[in-house]
């Protein structure tokens, strides 16, 4: 078997001027990098990791590789991976094996190339890894250290084989740091989906009315930047505080139903399945334009779609027109997957720099702990999260005030 399954080594040296880019503005992965280098905390260590596979990610597999970590790597959503970073770590001798549009069956394929290594250490993204290991890969199990989840999606998958008693080793909740949902999810998501979808069709989002399902920090995001665009935002929502929430800053709040008779543009962000439905296609209005930026494909229903439009083209690169009833024009980006990864980069360099961190420092913990944990749901420990947090501002330029011994006593007062 080759040591890597990608489209084409010779892309490697346009990957290595990505990921450089990436590695001079993210000085916290910086940091570790040269911590690890000396620590060599994965030594002898097998690290499987399906996460989207852009040049930042790239970097994060490179930092773990510096610890000593033997990386077997694939993306985490077809359309996300980008080839030229893929050989570029291929080349430096990293065990690859993903490439940009795959079939579902290639896609299984690369999950099962890097788990059948048998690693001891993984890092997923929406916890394809652990499905797999847990339905596949049974055999190898007992290997398993633990893992980590990095997002919201993920995490709601794995509570439900925690309920079920059918997860079988610990994984650190790392979307649940502070460090990283409410930058990654608020900020990261905000400006990136909003980037994918720019750079996309080419339109003014000034004037318009955008729907946001979902509030939570990426739905937050995603409506901050939309306001900031000059938009009308509306939301959507099932959780009546999260409605009130999105009322207090600003924003009007109704049902799909509703929404869907006036909306310009959609963006779907709730880790749940068919919340764009047939009933909803048929009241847009003609040249409504739909994105998701939620983990998986099924936010918006798109095999309706495809059943209900009488003519279906593709209008521009990741722009779909389906034409439903009265001629009435619908439009889908990039094919309703995560539009910030399929249609465009994923978060800026400087925000994954703080959930790669966290990633990283969860990943060490797991080793250094190895044997110690009892349950399989663990948080990320504050002690990490709050080293990522003072990496970050010393990375900033900025200082904090510190509790004096006096100050320390009277918050400690009858305790």
């Amino acid at each position: 078997m080759t040591d890597y399954e990608i489209r084409d080594i010779s892309l490697a040296p346009s990957g290595d001027h990505k990921i450089s880019w990436v590695k001079k503005n993210c000085p916290l992965l910086r940091s570790l990098e040269e911590d690890f280098k000396k620590e060599q905390p994965f030594k002898g260590i097998r690290i499987a990791l399906s996460v989207h596979l852009e040049a930042k990610t790239a970097y994060l597999c490179k930092v773990l590789a510096a610890g000593g970590a033997e990386m077997y790597i694939t993306g985490s959503n077809p359309l996300s991976t980008q080839d030229d970073v893929a050989a570029a770590l291929a080349a430096e001798g990293l065990h690859v094996y993903a490439w940009h549009g795959t079939t579902p069956e290639e896609y299984d394929r690369h999950i099962s190339r890097v788990l059948e290594n048998g690693p001891q250490i993984i890092i997923d993204d929406g916890g394809d890894l652990v499905h797999m290991m847990h339905t596949v890969y049974q055999d190898k199990i007992p290997g398993v250290i633990g893992g980590c989840e990095e997002t919201t999606t993920g995490i709601i998958r794995l509570k439900a084989m925690a309920k079920a008693n059918e997860l079988k080793f610990p994984m650190v909740l790392v979307n649940n740091a502070d460090c990283k949902h409410l930058f990654d999810n608020r900020y990261g998501t905000g400006q990136s989906v909003w980037d994918g979808i720019n750079r996309t069709t080419n339109l003014i989002v000034a004037g318009k009315i955008v729907v946001v399902a979902g509030y939570g920090w990426c739905g937050k995001g995603v409506s901050m930047r939309a306001k900031a665009l000059g938009a009308r935002v509306i939301v959507t929502e099932i959780d009546p505080i999260k409605a009130i929430e999105a009322v207090m800053d600003g924003y009007d709040v109704m049902p799909m139903e509703e929404a869907a008779k006036v909306g310009d543009f959609f963006i779907t962000v709730t880790g749940c399945n068919k919340v764009i439905t047939e009933q909803h296609f048929r009241k847009m209005k003609n040249g409504a334009i739909l994105a998701n930026a939620g983990h998986f494909d099924c936010e918006v229903d798109m095999e309706n779609l495809r059943q209900i439009a009488t003519d279906i083209s593709e209008e521009r690169k990741n722009i779909m027109g389906y034409t439903i009833e009265e001629g009435r024009r619908i439009y889908v980006l990039a094919e309703g997957r995560l539009v910030n990864l399929a249609a465009g980069d994923g978060h800026p360099a400087e925000i994954m720099d703080m959930s790669f961190a966290i990633q990283a420092l969860s990943a060490r913990y797991l080793v250094q702990n190895q044997g110690k944990l009892d349950q399989v749901l663990i948080d990320v420990p504050r002690e990490v999260d709050l080293e990522v947090a003072q990496r970050k501002l010393k990375f900033l330029g900025k200082e904090i005030d510190h509790l004096t011994l006096e100050q320390e006593a009277y918050l400690n007062r009858g305790l």
